[in-house]
């Protein structure tokens, strides 16, 4: 927990402060980003080293490991001086696997150098999922790492402000011993959906959430709209887990573990939900600006040539999964364009 940049002394101190206040009880590790991997170069960039030394200054006076985002050879040798306890590959970076491989090799350099003593040494390394939903690219990811010999952590924020949860679940499944936490402050953009978004992860039994927490969000450099305060963020983590319905309307044979994959497959299918109404949704706003297009051209909605070269590219299409593994009958396939089709026409002629 942590803000999203070390923007000043001043601001990484009274968070730190407030969040020793608000969560003393609960374990964390405290993360700021010194260096920001922006997308426009006008935006606020972090502090830079600078910023390391708020950081284990923080960690001198309040007592809990610090973690900052690295993105480059040089950030690790210099996280590594000032006595950072853990790093975290941010998703740009993480889509790169040159990159990652530059930081392992940083990282090994490190060791093999004797730069960290027992009192010092890196405790562990967190990797994001890529902004590109690739889970194959994430576990290659985490399998550099874990040649360092340094305990790692999956950091799954999603892709575009929105879950992609069967790519983490396949991450889960080919990685189930590396510990997954979820990012919800990435994942929503949204503050008022973290708390949700914990809830989730606790249902689908992730070990833990990287949240962005900021004394002051509304003057946030930063990723202003996605982060909390620390009384918050103490709210989200003590609300009651709501986990133990889905447990109640099983059978009393199926374990909790075993119900946690149900969870997963079920999460899947939300996100396969509302990529389909989003895409229904969209298919629908292109039917109404062709119906303008025919209005303005005096043409009528229906064309039956149109009509009729669809049904037949959807029966090749058909043929064509079926030949990779599909159940989808031409009937069923059939039906439901009927019913896009109708509903095209009707945003056509309104």
């Amino acid at each position: 927990m942590g803000p999203c940049s070390a923007e000043r002394r001043e601001q990484v101190l009274e968070t730190a402060r407030q969040l020793r206040e608000e969560c003393g009880s609960i374990p964390f590790i405290y993360r700021a980003g010194a260096w920001k991997p922006r997308t426009s170069p006008y935006t606020f960039q972090g502090a830079g080293s600078e910023a390391l030394k708020w950081l284990t200054e923080a960690k001198s006076v309040y007592g809990f490991d610090v973690a900052t985002e690295v993105a480059t050879p040089e950030h690790v040798r210099e996280a590594l001086e000032a006595g950072i306890d853990y790093l975290w590959i941010g998703a740009r970076t993480s889509a790169n696997p040159i990159a990652v491989q530059g930081i392992v090799e940083s990282l090994t350099l490190s060791i093999e150098r004797s730069r960290l003593d027992e009192s010092g040494k890196l405790k562990g390394v967190l990797i994001k999922n890529p902004v590109n939903n690739d889970a194959e690219l994430w576990i290659g990811n985490i399998e550099r790492l874990e040649k360092t010999g340094i305990p790692v952590m999956a950091v799954h924020r999603g892709c575009n402000h929105q879950p992609c949860w069967a790519m983490a679940h396949a991450v889960h499944l080919a990685k189930p011993n590396i510990p997954l936490l979820i990012d919800p402050s990435h994942m929503s953009g949204d503050a008022e959906k973290i708390a949700g978004l914990v809830q989730k992860a606790h249902e689908l039994g992730f070990d833990g959430a990287m949240v962005e927490v900021h004394h002051k969000p509304e003057e946030a450099l930063s990723d202003a709209k996605q982060q909390i305060t620390p009384r918050k963020i103490r709210e989200v983590l003590l609300e009651e887990p709501t986990s133990h319905q889905l447990i109640s309307n099983l059978p009393t044979t199926v374990s909790e573990s075993t119900a946690k994959e149900l969870s997963w497959l079920r999460a899947e299918i939300d996100e396969l939900d509302d990529q389909l109404w989003a895409t229904i949704a969209a298919r629908m706003d292109v039917s109404k600006r062709i119906g303008e297009w025919k209005k303005a051209h005096g043409i009528a909605p229906l064309q039956p040539e149109r009509y009729r070269e669809i049904k037949e590219k959807l029966k090749i299409k058909n043929e064509k999964l079926k030949i990779g593994g599909s159940t989808l009958s031409e009937a069923f396939m059939m039906n439901v364009w009927e019913l896009i089709h109708e509903e095209s026409l009707r945003q056509q002629e309104s």
